[in-house]
């Protein structure tokens, strides 16, 4: 069989642009695949809570947290309110531990549960009980700027009496914007756990206020 071999000038091209891609492929090979990073709100109370003289309060059904569809994953979402404020999009390289639904449930009973009994539906509960159910509107970073940002969180509460019938009492919107040290997802993360422990706080004292309003 006849053998037919390359001009000098084309083998040598043959050969750099073999080498070429041997380089490509072991550098590609040995990147590293990017990090995913994973957030929470943080570990919350490390000590014993000191003991209150205040009295304690009722207790509290705290029903499961809903959340909007868009919220139903462990996705980090932003907004850029410069380019289109309507459109979500989820960090590629960052995501929280569990939904956001769960997070806030998370710190609502944490919380919530410093100053009285915080039950779930699975707990025995008396008629007449407070009952809280929390829905979770939005859960985002807004961008008003490539490098400046702030967190969002929006709930709406309603309060009312465990019971057959169940009886509503009151219900509230509640908005939280805080901050962020940092137009990113590490920024973010830490912005949206600060707005949502203020916004427990603000959920509490409106608990308070209507309970204490209540016709005896």
């Amino acid at each position: 069989m006849q053998k037919y071999s390359l001009p000098p000038g084309l083998a040598a091209c043959a050969r750099t642009l073999a080498a070429m891609l041997l380089l490509a492929t072991l550098a590609a090979c040995s990147t590293p695949a990017a990090r995913l990073t994973i957030y929470d709100f943080g570990p919350g109370a490390t000590t014993p809570q000191a003991t209150t003289r205040m009295a304690p309060l009722p207790p509290l059904l705290l029903a499961e947290v809903e959340a909007a569809s868009a919220l139903d994953s462990t996705a980090m979402l932003y907004r850029l309110l410069y380019a289109d404020a309507q459109q979500l999009r989820p960090y590629a390289q960052a995501r929280w531990s569990m939904p956001p639904a769960q997070l806030l449930r998370q710190r609502l009973r944490e919380q919530l549960g410093q100053r009285r009994n915080v039950l779930t539906p699975l707990d025995a509960v008396a008629p007449g009980t407070l009952a809280l159910r929390v829905e979770l509107e939005e859960f985002s970073q807004l961008f008003d700027a490539p490098a400046s940002s702030s967190a969002l969180v929006r709930v709406r509460a309603t309060l009312g009496r465990s019971g057959n019938p169940a009886r509503a009492l009151a219900q509230t919107v509640l908005v939280l914007q805080q901050p962020s040290r940092s137009a990113d997802a590490a920024g973010g993360a830490r912005a949206l756990a600060q707005a949502t422990d203020a916004l427990v706080l603000q959920l509490e004292s409106w608990l308070q206020q209507v309970a204490a309003a209540e016709p005896q």
